[in-house]
């Protein structure tokens, strides 16, 4: 059964993760240590009061808008492609990282643009931009680069929550995901690591049960099946298996991390935020705090790490001092509930719920050709 607070887990989760490593992002651990103490960084380093957001969690409530948009588009006209939308969300995602608020008249399909503090640029990926401002999108078939850098994966959680619960079978899903990450990643370990992601945040919202680890497992199990010409599919499963099996061995959280990478490349993102779930499976806190003090990408893999935990001990288990100041928190938990709720039809097959609101209805929009 679909429940709210692990949606809102996901979403805030991943954002508080995002945040608190944002700070410290490009930062070496013995700089981090040095100037926050001998445990890292463990509460928000405020700018004006809130704790930034950054690219990462902006793609993300683009990725959630993209999904609801497409799927009022298809219920009421049965027309377009999940892939399709997602494209546009994040054109208009690049609309933000490039024009001024309010963005010229356009053929936006985000409600998310009448939001002007996403509007921000904050370190967003040159993969990303390059790939959006190239007038195509990529496809796993049709690669646009040979990128396997995380801006895939750090944003297509949303994508595993959303479907949980749905006729969809998880595998469909997790295609969806790699499809999502493939329009501006083109390598294989960069929209591989994205299914995999959405497969552990989907088995993690669908059984109140599900351990991390076991998710995690299953994704080593199903994941492979799901490319079975993927070259580079070994170097995944390994480096996920080794993130498990770290978790049992005597290291410390910074030097098991630095085992798995640095985190720049989806699959050392996925690895490392595997890691931390498991190895502090019941506190947010210390799980985000071990995601993020180490000498990597720390918002990426601070913003995997909050979605994997955020979805298996939900919304409730975050500590409040990660809420708070969060930046967008209430933007955040609106995309929350309304990926919550999605659309309905009745038995009569007429279309009504919560998604029936102007920010996701555009009669005019029209999807692009292929």
């Amino acid at each position: 059964m679909r429940d709210l607070n692990k949606f809102r887990g996901c979403l805030i989760g991943g954002a508080a993760g995002d945040a608190l490593g944002y700070a410290v992002e490009f930062q070496q651990a013995s700089d981090i240590f040095r100037e926050y103490g001998e445990d890292g960084i463990t509460s928000y380093s405020l700018t004006n009061g809130v704790a930034e957001i950054s690219d990462d969690t902006q793609m993300s409530l683009f990725t959630a808008n993209g999904l609801l948009f497409g799927a009022t588009r298809v219920h009421m006209r049965g027309i377009g492609s999940e892939a399709g939308y997602l494209y546009n969300a994040y054109l208009d995602w690049y609309a933000t990282q490039t024009c001024p608020y309010p963005a010229p008249d356009a053929d936006y399909i985000s409600w998310l643009m009448n939001v002007p503090g996403l509007f921000h640029r904050r370190a967003p990926g040159n993969t990303c931009l390059t790939a959006l401002s190239s007038g195509k999108a990529g496809t796993m078939q049709k690669p646009i680069n040979r990128s396997k850098g995380c801006g895939g994966v750090m944003r297509v959680a949303p994508i595993g929550i959303y479907y949980s619960d749905s006729p969809i079978k998880i595998e469909d899903s997790d295609l969806i995901a790699a499809e999502a990450a493939a329009i501006t990643h083109g390598h294989e370990l960069g929209y591989t690591s994205s299914a995999a992601l959405a497969h552990i945040v989907r088995r993690l919202s669908e059984n109140q049960s599900e351990t991390v680890r076991s998710a995690v497992m299953d994704a080593i199990r199903v994941v492979p099946t799901l490319f079975p010409d993927a070259e580079h599919m070994g170097k995944l499963v390994g480096l996920m298996q080794k993130a498990v099996d770290l978790t049992v061995s005597e290291l410390d959280d910074l030097d098991a991390i630095r085992q798995l990478g640095a985190g720049w490349v989806a699959e050392e993102t996925l690895a490392i935020a595997v890691y931390c779930a498991i190895k502090h499976e019941h506190s947010v806190e210390k799980a985000l705090i071990a995601s993020v003090n180490h000498d990597g990408d720390s918002d990426s893999t601070g913003a995997v790490t909050g979605n994997i935990l955020g979805t298996r001990l939900g919304y409730g288990a975050i500590p409040r001092k990660y809420v708070e100041k969060l930046e967008l928190r209430d933007i955040i938990l609106e995309m929350a509930d309304d990926l919550f709720q999605d659309c309905r039809i009745s038995e009569h097959g007429e279309y009504y719920g919560p998604l029936w609101e102007s920010k996701y209805i555009r009669a005019d929009f029209r999807p692009p050709e292929g």
